[in-house]
């Protein structure tokens, strides 16, 4: 099913609201939701522990087009590290613990979303120094 523009953008957002509540539920301190650069933006950048963790939330309506995970495509893991590398350089942080969360929702007409977090989803990838 295709859907607007506009519809598109609730769905994203209001997944993001979900997945912030649930990680303030989980103990994580929320740092900046819609990081956002020339680079990229990265959904949600949270601390747990000592350990700054970088969240891409995906958000689906139904299994229809995949799991929302699938959406995290080698590409955009590559996007995500280069625009994590620069947040963490722009504020000195570069030997600070990191690692890549991917959050994926799955919100039916109706239902509850269905919260799946996948700690440590990916390493991160291409070019530059980034340690977890």
């Amino acid at each position: 099913m295709v859907r607007p523009g506009w519809l598109t953008r609730w769905l994203g957002d209001a997944g993001e609201r979900v997945a912030v509540r649930y990680l303030k539920r989980a103990g994580f301190r929320i740092l900046v939701r819609n990081a956002r650069s020339r680079i990229g933006e990265i959904d949600v950048i949270a601390m747990e522990g000592n350990c700054i963790v970088f969240v891409e939330v995906k958000t689906r309506s139904s299994a229809e087009a995949g799991h929302p995970t699938e959406a995290v495509t080698p590409a955009k893991q590559r996007q995500l590290t280069r625009t994590a590398l620069a947040w963490l350089k722009q504020r000195g942080l570069l030997e600070h613990r990191a690692r890549f969360d991917v959050i994926a929702i799955t919100w039916a007409d109706g239902a509850e979303p269905v919260v799946e977090h996948f700690r440590n989803a990916f390493e991160p990838t291409g070019r530059g120094q980034m340690f977890s």
